[in-house]
């Protein structure tokens, strides 16, 4: 279910949309859950750098490792838009069938 209009959607369309929720719940936010969710909120106001991409990427990694059994992530790619935005998109082969889906333009911060 879309959680913002309530219809049916597909499958990857929920994938999409359980990933960005993962990346962009700042770890220790949820009650009764407080291990849900990733560290990359944390790192987004970090200084721009090769350490800071490889902290984005390893975190977002684990995460959907930890939270999303659906996926098998095999590339994270992490860029910046014209607005000043962080952008990733995600290749993963999806552990059901071995299909691959990509995943892209997912904001990384929630405003």
């Amino acid at each position: 279910m879309n959680k913002n209009t309530g219809r049916q959607i597909t499958d990857a369309e929920h994938i999409n949309q359980s990933v960005t929720d993962i990346i962009t719940t700042p770890v220790g936010t949820r009650v009764m859950r407080r291990n849900y969710g990733s560290f990359v909120p944390r790192l987004i106001d970090s200084p721009q750098n090769n350490v800071t991409r490889m902290r984005l990427i390893s975190s977002t990694i684990i995460a959907l490792t930890e939270f999303e059994p659906r996926i098998r992530v095999r590339k994270v790619e992490i860029y910046v838009d014209d607005a000043g935005k962080t952008l990733m998109n995600i290749d993963a082969d999806r552990a059901d069938s071995g299909e691959m889906l990509t995943l892209k333009n997912i904001r990384v911060t929630t405003s």
